[in-house]
Order: structure tokens, then C-alpha cells, then sequence
């Protein structure tokens, strides 16, 4: 007795054997090695491990120490009893002096047997054998105390055969337990497949989330990465700009004092004159000689030159010294400027630039569109597409395939130097024919046009022009549907933002194209725009 409760203390819970090189974990739970080694390296990929018993997590693989105690108890037990640590089944109930595996069980007898018992054991038809069994008992009927052959499956039960003939059973329709037994096996396997089946499908779903997972680390260390390359760039023009301003305020300083010490000078030398004609002017009012007094210059020569009429070098006026007020700030402005436009770089930032295509239904037939959808070209070869009722009928116009209901999305566009076009944003419901179908021409659309070397934007034939020489050749259309913001911006270094649209959308929106063409001496400018990937 003593030694089977040793021996249940000595067993690790993973593999039900006798503790092979014992560790333990800082819980204080031991297993094998070899057992906990496995365990921890399927939990690796989790990320969190944790005891198989107790489910004490720990952040970081636990280390493994080793119990030499443990480790010295299990290898005595095992070298003391080696036929006990051998056994893995049920005892033979004869052998009384050691344990000896049981091969088989008596139903009748109601007891286990080994090889040579079993050899010596009755043949008799009640003498019914099983494999071995510890609750023999269970398999006799508690009324009759005869073994469990028949299945009622009336009563759903496993009957002897006094309770078929004599019982409460009798009358009921019954099979063989082997029959049951073969069809509920049947039904096991089904229900086993099904369950193998669903497995899988969890498995696939675990494989598809870990991937999803992989992706969104993935992208967030871009992201990351992308916000810290931005702001390294936004700190980097930040102290440009500052150094430019205070290098510009500190020129403007030597530039005043430079001045304003000169003309400290010249003032200096003036008083000077002033003094010496004062004390002239005092002696001559000192003096009791009237004579002398009067064959002196009219006093009117000694006064100030301001008095008597101007001054020749200064032209009637001394230059006055300038003011605080008088710092030249344009080149602060300039850089609140500059500032509003990284503002703005800031604004437009999100997790990257829609994805925009060009609707060839909606394209104009003389607009030639890439095989990519992302660039329109204006050309005098007709493209014979149909007419249907969402084509424009004038003006070349294109409007894209993605719509935008809601969200902060951004897309970019490269544009030709020469000829004219417009780019912008409109509803669906827009005018597809006449005047009133030109983007920038209605209440249902947004947009900056280049014609004659000029730059506008427009909304409901409302124009306003652009102060100011446009540089580049690539703009950005920024959306902010919930906000009501339409924002356009020149992608020159540093980005310049152009103008704001603010409305209450009412639609969803498309991005739109008018892509047109001028006549230059006897041939004519093609224009085209490009949608930036």
C-alpha cells in the first residue's frame, strides 16, 4: 500500500510514468525533462507559457531546475521494485505473492487472470471472458445477477436474459450487444469524422489569424516606421525654418545698428555745432559793446537749419531712426507658411493613398484610357464606345470607379505641363452632357483647372484664381467625408496646400477628370492626367 502511494508520487503528470530526470518550475510543479521541454515549445509560438497543472503563466520561457532530490527518490524506486514499474494494466487476482498483469477477465467469476491462470481456468459457456476489467460488476444485471448480453432498444438498456424472458423487458425488441455496439461505433465514426472535420477547420482559422496577426505586426512596424521617417523629416525642416528666421532676424539687427549707430554719429557731430553756436550766440548777448554786437552775422544764420528754412544734406528733415514696428517680418510670415503647409503634410497623413481607378463606362470617347485605368489622354481619334446614360458627352471627362461614403482617404495625380485640364471631385449624380456636365461648373463638383498657364479653383462656376507660380507637376486630393473637407495640394518641397472646399456632402464621391486640348500655331497641345500608385 505504502509503496503504490510512493509510486503515485513519483508519477509526471505528462507522460504517467516515473519521473525521468525530475525539474521543476518556479510554481513548484516537476516533470520530466524531456515531457516539459515539449510543452513549453508548443506553447513558443503563443508567445505566453504556463504550468500544465497549476496554468501559472509566466511572459518569458521558464527556466527548468533540476531536483536532485526527486531525481535520487524516483531512480531508488524504480532500481528497489523493477516488476512494479513495469506494470501498466490490471493484476492478476490469483497471484497473491507479487503483481502480475491480468491478459484477461471472468465475468462469471468476477475476476482477473494472468496467462497460467487463465490456462487452468473453466471452459464452460457461463465462464464468459472480457478483456480485463476492474468493475466487473457493472457488467452483470443488478436484478439477476446474470451477465449483459441483449440491448433493449426500447428502454434504451443493456439487459440480461432473464430480463428479456421474465423482466421488464420481456416482449421488447432487443439485439446483441455486439450489433449495438458495431452501429454505435458507426455513429462514433461519423460523428468523429465530422469532429476531425471541424478540427481541421479550426486549425485552418488558427493558421489564418496567426497570418492576420503576422500581417498586422507587419504593417504596424511599417507604419511606425513610417511615422517616425515623417516626423524626422518634419523636425529636420522645423529647425531649417528656425535657423532661417533667427539668421534673418539677426541680420536685420547688424543691418538697424550698423544704420542707427551712423546716425548716432551724425547726431553727435550736430550737437556739437549746436553747442558752439550756443555759446557764441551767449557771448554776444554778454556783450555791453553795441557796436560789437551788431557788426557780428545776422543771428538768423546761427540758428538750426530746421528753423531757417531746411537743410541741404537732409533735405529740411534729420532721418529718423526706425521704430520696432519697422522689422521686416515678411520672412516670418513666409514661415508660418511653411509651417501651415507641414501642418498640413501632418493632415493628410493616413495609412496610405486610395487605390483609384478610372471608369471606362463614364469615359468621354475621345478620352484614351491606359490599359492600367490610371491614365486619361485627350486624342481626336474617336473610341466608338457605346453611349449609355452614365457616359459623359462632352468635355472629356472621366470619373473613377471607387466611390467614397466616409473615412480620411488621400490620391495623388501627375499632370501634363502643357494644354488643360481639371482634377477634382464629384457625385454620381452629376450632368453626364452640356455645360452643366463640366466639372467645376455645378453645385456637385470640386476642382482645380489649369487653362492658360493658370491654376484655379472652382465650385459651382465660382472661381477662384491661385496667387502665385505653380512649380510642379504632381498634385494631392485630400478627403475628409465626415468633416466636410476637400483639400488640394501642390507636391513641391515643401508641399504646399492650395485651397479648402468645406461642404456638407450629401452623396458619395467620385474622383473626376476633364482632360482637354489647345491649339498651339497650327497643331494642338494633347493634355493627360495620371493617377499616382
Amino acid at each position: 500500500m505504502a509503496s503504490a502511494i510512493l509510486r503515485d508520487e513519483l508519477i509526471c503528470s505528462i507522460c504517467l510514468s516515473v519521473f525521468k530526470d525530475p525539474v521543476m518550475l518556479r510554481c513548484g510543479h516537476n516533470y520530466c525533462r524531456v515531457c516539459i521541454d515539449r510543452v513549453l515549445d508548443t506553447q513558443d509560438g503563443s508567445g505566453v507559457f504556463s504550468c500544465p497543472e497549476c496554468r501559472k503563466k509566466y511572459r518569458q520561457r521558464p527556466s527548468l531546475m533540476r531536483n536532485i532530490n526527486l531525481h535520487n527518490v524516483a531512480e531508488r524506486f524504480q532500481f528497489t521494485q523493477p516488476e512494479q514499474a513495469e506494470i501498466t494494466g490490471i493484476c492478476c487476482t490469483y497471484c497473491v505473492d507479487s503483481a502480475v498483469p491480468a491478459v484477461k477477465s471472468c465475468l462469471h467469476c468476477e475476476a482477473s487472470l494472468c496467462d497460467k491462470h487463465l490456462r487452468a481456468h473453466s471452459k464452460s459457456p457461463e465462464h464468459v471472458l472480457s478483456e480485463p476489467s476492474t468493475s466487473l460488476e457493472k457488467r452483470k444485471c443488478s436484478v439477476h445477477k446474470k451477465i449483459l448480453e441483449y440491448y433493449c432498444t426500447e428502454d434504451a438498456a443493456c439487459i440480461c436474459v432473464s430480463c428479456y424472458m421474465i423482466g421488464e423487458h420481456n416482449g421488447h425488441k432487443m439485439e446483441s450487444l455486439d450489433e449495438v455496439s458495431k452501429k454505435r461505433k458507426e455513429k462514433l465514426k461519423n460523428v468523429l469524422q465530422k469532429l476531425m472535420t471541424k478540427r481541421e477547420e479550426t486549425e485552418e482559422r488558427v493558421r489564418s489569424v496567426e497570418e492576420h496577426r503576422r500581417k498586422a505586426k507587419k504593417k504596424s512596424a511599417g507604419e511606425a516606421k513610417r511615422v517616425t521617417a515623417l516626423f524626422t523629416d518634419i523636425r529636420r525642416r522645423l529647425d531649417h525654418l528656425e535657423k532661417r528666421v533667427l539668421s534673418e532676424i539677426s541680420r536685420q539687427e547688424k543691418e538697424e545698428s550698423l544704420s542707427l549707430s551712423a546716425l548716432i554719429q551724425q547726431l553727435e557731430i550736430k550737437k556739437d555745432e549746436l553747442s558752439m553756436k550756443m555759446r557764441h550766440i551767449e557771448e554776444l548777448c554778454n556783450m555791453a559793446d553795441p557796436l560789437t554786437v551788431l557788426q557780428e552775422p545776422d543771428t538768423g544764420d546761427l540758428c538750426d537749419p530746421e528753423e531757417g528754412g531746411g537743410d541741404e544734406d537732409t533735405g529740411g528733415r534729420d532721418r529718423q531712426p526706425h521704430g520696432v514696428d519697422d522689422l521686416d517680418v515678411t520672412v516670418i510670415s513666409d514661415t508660418f507658411r511653411t509651417l501651415c503647409d507641414i501642418i498640413s503634410a501632418i493632415r493628410i497623413y493616413g495609412e496610405g493613398p486610395a487605390d483609384i481607378s478610372l471608369d471606362v463606362n463614364t469615359a468621354d470617347n475621345n478620352l484614351l484610357i491606359s490599359d492600367d485605368l490610371k491614365t486619361a489622354t485627350r486624342t481626336e481619334e474617336e473610341q466608338n464606345r457605346p453611349e449609355t446614360a452614365e457616359r459623359f458627352q462632352d468635355y472629356s471627362q472621366v470619373m473613377s470607379s471607387r466611390r467614397f461614403s466616409s473615412g480620411r482617404h488621400y490620391w495623388d495625380v501627375k499632370s501634363s505641363r502643357l494644354g488643360w485640364w481639371s482634377v477634382g471631385m464629384c457625385y454620381p449624380s452629376i450632368d453626364r452632357r452640356g455645360d452643366q456636365s463640366l466639372i467645376g461648373n455645378n453645385n456637385k463638383s470640386w476642382c482645380v483647372r489649369r487653362s492658360n498657364n493658370k491654376y484655379s479653383m472652382i465650385h459651382d462656376r465660382k472661381e477662384i484664381r491661385l496667387p502665385g507660380y505653380i512649380s510642379s507637376d504632381r498634385f494631392r486630393i485630400c478627403l475628409d467625408y465626415e468633416a466636410g473637407r476637400l483639400s488640394f495640394y501642390e507636391l513641391c518641397y515643401p508641399i504646399r496646400h492650395l485651397h479648402t472646399f468645406t461642404a456638407t456632402f450629401t452623396e458619395p464621391l467620385h474622383a473626376a477628370f476633364c482632360v482637354y486640348w489647345v491649339k498651339s500655331g497650327e497643331s494642338y497641345v494633347e493634355s493627360w492626367i495620371r493617377l499616382k500608385t
